[in-house]
């Protein structure tokens, strides 16, 4: 293991927890249940508006997406450091422009259905974001990117369901600007042991797993967890039988690509759709 790096994140976290309540009156967030990766990017746009209402429409209870910055620094919605897979366009984020980013069709890859839809800001996903579904904000950056997502989650009104999915230097960077900032764990270690000791440690409200066979006991992993009330995300799995094993370990969010189809499957092991409880104006 990486002391320096390890002694690092639990500076952060211990620095920085508990400062700020992040409870909203009224508002129950699920205990468990399916994560919408990227929205429904099974059966739409990954990361775009059609992709996150789709996500909310069948009760995802969880929902994914990925920031980035671009050349003028702005904040985009979007997982590859490329637009190239995703837009009918070419160019890292890093060197285009948010104008220019606009201008791109990120829907016609995928179908005719979806054309001329837009690259989204996280401002535009947040609005569209039920109260009572958590959040999962995967930043794909340091520097200014951390603070910038922390103060707008802030400004929204939504610390008390958003948390930030990155790195050690990423949530000092969050946490410094906006202490009751939610982090995942994303600084995985040298061993899959090291990284659950590590976020028990640290006091992280999120760690997110990968796959079971890189954990020599999954289950006692998880039970670890959960016992320091450390929420369990896993990544990633549509299937059926995986689904009910997971949730049988005691993970509470696996995130899946095909929420729609999984959703019926999260039925069938008693976990029912988030009816999603929004703003009132």
């Amino acid at each position: 293991m990486k002391t320096k790096k390890l002694f690092t994140f639990l500076y952060i976290l211990f620095t920085f927890c508990g400062c700020q309540t992040t409870e909203k009156p009224g508002v129950e967030l699920p205990k468990r249940g399916l994560c919408a990766h990227r929205g429904a990017m099974g059966t739409h746009l990954e990361n775009t508006i059609p992709a996150f209402r789709a996500a909310v429409e069948v009760g995802a209870h969880m929902i994914e997406f990925d920031v980035r910055l671009t050349k003028d620094n702005r904040m985009v919605v979007i997982h590859d450091s490329s637009v190239d897979r995703t837009t009918n366009g070419t160019g890292k984020v890093s060197e285009l422009t948010f104008s220019e980013i606009r201008k791109l069709d990120a829907g016609s890859w995928k179908s005719q259905e979806f054309a001329g839809v837009q690259v989204p800001t996280p401002e535009e996903v947040l609005n569209e974001m039920p109260l009572n579904v958590w959040i999962n904000i995967h930043i794909k950056g340091e520097g200014e990117l951390p603070v910038m997502i922390a103060r707008l989650v802030e400004a929204k009104g939504r610390l008390h369901q958003a948390f930030l999915a990155c790195s050690a230097e990423a949530a000092r960077l969050a946490k410094e600007a906006v202490p009751g900032i939610k982090i995942c764990n994303m600084d995985r270690q040298e061993s899959a042991e090291e990284y659950v000791a590590a976020t028990i440690t640290a006091r992280t409200e999120f760690i997110q797993l990968l796959k079971k066979s890189d954990y020599s006991d999954f289950a006692a992993s998880v039970k670890q967890l959960k016992e320091k009330g450390i929420k369990v995300n896993y990544y990633g799995t549509d299937s059926p039988e995986e689904l009910k094993m997971l949730f049988g370990a005691g993970v509470d969010f696996p995130l899946v690509n095909n929420i729609v189809q999984t959703i019926d499957a999260a039925r069938g092991l008693g976990i029912e759709p988030l009816k999603p409880v929004f703003q009132t104006k």
